[in-house]
């Protein structure tokens, strides 16, 4: 029989990972290309013939999402599997009509095919969407775990959106090694936070690869999901976060519900700035679907170093970008301090938006009067920066995970939003990997 002829629809993540585990040297099947989405021009790219082995010699094409039909024409596609996250079900199954209509299967991929067994324990920390906390929550987990005595590393769910051969394996020690990686600001606000707290990063593009040289220095490998996919490891405790400012968000995403279907443990974040009844429904849905799982509530209090300096002030809120992209979150950590602290007015920065950030304002129309810390490549961080300098404000609010001005100027009076969780109650997380884990 010939290979089926097969299509992977991705967002420079998940999409390679499948591709390297289950594709790359399988003769069953022929991966005729990638389409991409989500994340700015990663598209018109090859996958490297260095990375994708022996079946590609030329390596494999990648196109936009948005000549997905014609391809499968072109290509005569038997098979296109889905392989990006953070979805709403029914977008997904549109894709699939898409798909389908065009005369090809649609597939999704579960844990069994993609999941790589590591020879030390897993602890993967994932979320039902982005922007959930789940940073701040796998901040927590790599401090207790050091604090039990373990050599412990966060692998984080690739962002490779530059040289692919050079991103195969990377290993982040210290600042330098973001310079000398040529980070993004997305790539920064995920390693910053970690290299702070004296933990090592990897990251990159072929996953076996990095567990393989993680495994030589560490005793427990922290899984540092990205939006709201699942482990690439066979994980021995799945920590899953949810976010109180979405309820029904949990069931409602792919593969969000699969990652809440999985976990041992629930973390619901934000419980301090979440309406009640939103607590309630997040808990009542989660237990409806894995009633085996324990649950822990969190905060996430905020601190900015001078608070008086916000009241009465005219000021631009910057955010995660992601968050406020495909993560739909109308505001994040700066607002909420910017409320807090007496801010006179946020400051809407669309009429300010230049280039690349007006762009993302009309792709993502819910994003509203927020800046979002858009940072993909130098372009977008240059148009970023313009955007802040022709605001008329006071002051800037940094809600991201990093402080932007090691990476942009900011040419007025700023204050940063630092945030981290704070379980309520019992059990704490220290208890459940002391108990899981405890020498």
């Amino acid at each position: 029989m010939s290979p089926i002829r097969t299509l992977i629809m991705g967002a420079a993540g998940r999409d390679f990972h499948n591709f390297n585990v289950f594709f790359r040297d399988n003769p069953d099947y022929q991966v005729v290309a990638f389409t991409a989405t989500q994340i700015p021009d990663i598209e018109g790219r090859t996958y490297p013939a260095e990375l994708a082995g022996k079946l590609y010699p030329a390596g494999i094409p990648i196109h936009a999402e948005e000549e997905l039909v014609d391809l499968i024409r072109q290509h005569q596609v038997e098979q296109v599997v889905f392989a990006y996250s953070d979805v709403p079900h029914a977008v997904v199954m549109h894709k699939a009509s898409i798909v389908n209509a065009a005369g090809a299967d649609f597939r999704l991929m579960g844990t069994h095919l993609t999941q790589l067994k590591s020879s030390k324990p897993v602890v993967s920390v994932c979320a039902v969407r982005t922007g959930s906390g789940k940073s701040q929550t796998t901040r927590r987990v790599s401090l207790i775990l050091r604090g039990m005595g373990f050599r412990v590393a966060a692998i984080r769910h690739p962002m490779p959106y530059g040289d692919l051969v050079k991103q195969k394996v990377q290993r982040f020690a210290d600042y330098a090694d973001l310079d000398k990686h040529e980070c993004t600001i997305e790539e920064r606000e995920e390693y910053e936070p970690h290299l702070d707290n004296g933990v090592i990063v990897y990251a990159g593009v072929d996953y076996e690869a990095i567990l393989r040289q993680a495994e030589q220095e560490v005793d427990i490998v922290l899984w540092d999901g990205g939006n709201n996919d699942f482990s690439f490891y066979i994980p021995d405790l799945q920590i899953a976060v949810a976010d109180p400012h979405r309820p029904g968000h949990e069931i409602g995403y792919h593969p969000g519900e699969t990652v809440a279907r999985m976990a041992d443990v629930f973390v619901i974040n934000k419980v301090d700035t979440a309406a009640p009844e939103a607590v309630i429904q997040v808990r009542e849905n989660l237990n409806a679907i894995n009633p085996k799982a324990q649950v822990i509530e969190a905060a996430s209090p905020l601190f900015v170093d001078d608070p008086a300096a916000i009241r009465g002030k005219r000021v631009l809120v910057i955010e995660d970008g992601p968050t406020l992209t495909h993560g739909e979150m109308a505001y994040g950590a700066g607002w909420v301090a910017a409320r807090r602290f007496g801010a006179a007015e946020i400051v809407d920065p669309r009429p300010f938006a230049v280039g690349s950030i007006r762009t993302t304002y009309e792709k993502y129309p819910r994003t509203g009067a927020i800046l979002p810390a858009m940072g993909y490549g130098e372009a977008q961080m240059h148009d970023l920066e313009a955007t802040i300098r022709a605001a008329d404000v006071d002051m800037v609010i940094i809600g991201t995970p990093i402080d932007l001005t090691r990476v942009i100027k900011i040419d007025k009076p700023s204050q940063r939003v630092r945030y981290e969780l704070q379980e309520i109650g019992k059990p704490t997380l220290e208890d459940i990997l002391k108990a899981k884990f405890g020498k």
